[in-house]
């Protein structure tokens, strides 16, 4: 999770929502990301689909089974659709989105193998967030 961390600082740095993304396959982190959408003027480029696809063209394949995704902030329902349909084996997330998580509007988006833990580094991942969004407010 700290290595999402560092992905959610480089989001910060470009004035981007801090959300911060990687992937691990076998003890090994094979891709990163970091919110893009105000930087390419892209709703969809999230830290969690930079993360995919970035994962996706390592791997070779679209799927990214035996891979845990640990990504700073509660998926999206987009960002948990697309992980179910790449059938990631694992979603570590650090804080809960309580507007626009997946869990509370489309908890059967992602994969039903996949399993999902949440609250690593909470705190630290909630503030970078809520941090971002005062000094906008």
């Amino acid at each position: 999770m700290r290595q999402a961390l560092n992905e959610a600082h480089k989001a910060l740095e470009h004035d981007e929502v801090p959300v911060g993304a990687v992937i691990v396959c076998g003890e090994r982190i094979i891709a990163r990301g970091h919110n893009l959408t105000e930087t390419l003027n892209d709703v969809t480029a999230h830290a969690e689909m930079q993360a995919i696809t970035a994962g996706a063209n390592f791997l070779g394949g679209k799927y990214l089974t035996d891979c845990t995704l640990f990504v700073t902030l509660e998926p999206c329902v987009m960002c948990a659709g697309a992980l179910g349909w790449s059938q990631i084996s694992k979603i570590v997330y650090g804080a809960s989105d309580e507007k626009r998580g997946f869990t509370k509007f489309a908890p059967n988006a992602i994969h039903p193998k996949t399993e999902v833990v949440k609250g690593v580094l909470e705190e630290e991942c909630g503030e970078l967030v809520r941090e971002f969004f005062r000094r906008k407010r």
